[in-house]
């Protein structure tokens, strides 16, 4: 694969994910209904919600440029593994926030091969 096909994937990777947490968040900091009665039933303000949202979309816009990149992805995956524990606390289904959680976690790791050696030690 030559490298702007890779810097092509990663950019298109990136903008999915980006779109996927913006998203999401627009609804949490505009008050959708649906938004704010799912925040109800786990017992979080719709300003704290709002909160939420906002952080949402700050940890997007660092994920987005590759200087800050890492640190959006890792509050990203916190922001995802708190809300996977949430939907389980509260009985709800967890499937949907894990594969997202788990799709961040294979972009990030595209997009930052330093990671990957981080992690395991080894070089790639």
């Amino acid at each position: 694969m030559t490298p702007k096909t890779k810097n092509i994937i990663n950019w298109v990777l990136t903008v999915i994910i980006a779109l996927l947490f913006i998203s999401s968040a627009a609804g949490k900091i505009m008050g959708d209904a649906n938004t704010l009665k799912m925040a109800e039933s786990f017992g979080i303000s719709a300003a704290a919600f709002k909160t939420i949202g906002i952080i949402e979309v700050i940890a997007a816009l660092l994920f987005i440029f590759p200087r800050t990149g890492v640190l959006g992805a890792f509050i990203l995956i916190a922001f995802m593994g708190g809300a996977i524990a949430t939907h389980i606390e509260h009985n709800q289904p967890f499937v949907p926030q894990l594969i997202i959680s788990a799709f961040l976690w294979i972009v990030t790791i595209i997009r930052f091969p330093e990671l990957l050696e981080r992690i395991t030690g080894k070089r790639v």
